[in-house]
């Protein structure tokens, strides 16, 4: 997996940028329009980046697929760059959580797209693959409905890494997952949004990176980047060391060119 220079993604990952953005996190639960208000921006001016470092491209007139967009934040962000946005998500309720309405929006599964094959520019998935028993399949999906020379972008959360267990803790889930779920209820009397073993998996660092040389020992893809996204630039190098990947990259951002 040869990395691409990626100046224009590198000139995005500031060490402000990763403050912000962790500091973001407190807001998931209790003010979510906070929350993933800024993380929609923050995706589409990574996507964009990606793009141009990939293909030269931005990303006005592209077609984006993004898998698991949840309320419709995203919309937006994307909407603003001038991109044919197409959210796809398999919950309802999280649709409709926000009050957002999407003009093109989709309910489906992430691991049997119903899309056409080689229909999108972008496909990207953000925070979504650790929710699935098998992102493989997943990832695979994704680069199926990616048009040739476009991008393929996974984006998730490492189990080990200090936000694996989400709203259940940044300890409990070093414990296991089970014992982080219970903790979490003995504590607010009601069962987690993520629940351990049917809406929340340990995805590592290794495994992503297991699947991006998949796609390129299957012929299917070149690996253009593999980072910790929220990660300045200057700190990439941690997804390389073994070991220590799986505690500190708390999101493994996979950039796969479809051939």
């Amino acid at each position: 997996m040869a990395p691409v220079n990626a100046p224009a993604t590198r000139r995005l990952a500031t060490l402000s940028r990763s403050w912000s953005l962790l500091r973001s996190f407190r807001h998931e639960q209790p003010r979510p329009d906070l929350f993933y208000g800024g993380l929609a921006e923050d995706t589409a001016q990574l996507v964009e980046a990606l793009l141009l470092d990939a293909r030269g491209h931005h990303l006005a007139g592209r077609a984006v697929l993004d898998v698991g967009g949840g309320p419709g934040y995203f919309a937006d962000a994307f909407a603003a760059r001038g991109a044919w946005y197409v959210g796809l998500e398999p919950d309802v309720g999280e649709m409709s959580a926000a009050g957002i309405d999407v003009a093109a929006a989709v309910r489906g599964d992430g691991t049997a797209l119903p899309f056409a094959t080689d229909s999108f520019d972008v496909v990207y998935s953000s925070n979504v693959a650790e929710h699935v028993p098998d992102f493989t399949a997943m990832g695979d999906e994704m680069l199926r409905v990616t048009r040739p020379g476009g991008l393929a972008i996974l984006s998730y959360t490492v189990w080990l890494g200090p936000f694996g267990g989400h709203e259940t803790g940044l300890w409990e889930h070093y414990v296991g997952g089970e014992f982080a779920r219970r903790r979490y209820e003995r504590r607010h009397g009601r069962a987690p949004k993520n629940v351990w073993g049917q809406s929340l998996f340990d995805v590592s660092c290794a495994d992503g990176l297991a699947w991006a040389r998949s796609l390129e020992r299957r012929g299917l893809a070149s690996v253009e980047l593999c980072f910790p996204r929220y990660h300045p630039w200057w700190a990439w190098w941690m997804v390389r060391v073994p070991v220590l990947r799986e505690f500190l990259v708390s999101n493994l951002v996979v950039v796969a060119r479809k051939l």
